[in-house]
């Protein structure tokens, strides 16, 4: 008996998928590149690409396109960590690559948060199994900064090195489209919707030591917020709705 064309070329992404061609968590190409690339119809590979969706091999996510399935990493909301720890958690090799490195004046927006004039600006890009799923940058108060190496960064998270004690942080998550820079670094289309989170973490007197901004590839990332029961119909401990500015 024939088989399908849908079915063959589903079996085709699926060979491709397994060999590594298509790591977890990557883009497919487009259903018209496909189509050029099979020399069938797009209805044809939208067939298939749908028998590889109900087979749980792919999924498909608007502002994105199709792509191959995976378990989220997880960033939990419930204390103050890295995310470098909750991968290896999970038995998944982090990394990260260092963009830029330096002292730079503080910009005007973070002068009074910071309270410092000057600030080590530090740019990255966090992988697993040496795929980027974030971009950072991070913005360290000067004189907590003086000691930290490019070269120790890489290895280390900076949260390790700055020789105070944390006390926790405050940290707002919103959604943004993809510049074209952004979807450049973390390989998805430009415009796609990506997680911004911007954390500012405080010493144990409540005194500003780093500001952060954080972009997350949703293909890849979720954050979970562990939450205490409610009593008496308060807000959650650790959550507060902030409505976007109209």
């Amino acid at each position: 008996m024939r088989e399908l064309r849908y079915l063959a070329i589903a079996d085709e992404l699926r060979r491709r998928i397994a060999a590594g061609d298509y790591r977890p968590g990557r883009l497919l190409p487009s259903e018209s590149q496909l189509a050029a690339e099979q020399s069938a119809s797009r209805v044809t590979i939208r067939k298939g690409l749908a028998q590889l969706k109900r087979d749980g091999v792919i999924d498909s996510r608007q502002g994105f396109g199709w792509y191959v399935a995976t378990a989220p990493l997880r960033q939990s909301l419930r204390e103050l960590t890295t995310i470098e720890r909750q991968i290896r958690a999970v038995g998944r090799e982090p990394s990260r690559k260092l963009l830029r490195f330096a002292f730079v004046p503080t910009p005007a927006r973070l002068t009074n948060l910071l309270e410092a004039t000057s600030v080590l600006e530090i740019t990255r890009v966090d992988r697993v199994d040496e795929q980027p799923f974030a971009t950072a940058t991070v913005w360290v108060r000067g004189d907590l900064a003086k000691g930290l190496s490019r070269r120790v960064l890489e290895q280390r998270p900076l949260s390790e090195q700055l020789g105070v004690n944390l006390g926790g942080a405050t940290q707002v998550i919103s959604a943004v489209g993809a510049s074209a820079r952004d979807a450049e670094l973390l390989q998805v289309p430009t415009g796609a919707p990506l997680v911004r989170c911007e954390r500012t973490t405080v010493d144990t007197r409540g005194r500003a030591v780093l500001r952060s901004e954080a972009l997350y590839n949703p293909l890849i990332t979720e954050f979970v917020a562990e939450l205490p029961p409610s009593v008496q119909d308060t807000d959650p401990v650790g959550l507060r709705l902030v409505p976007a500015p109209a």
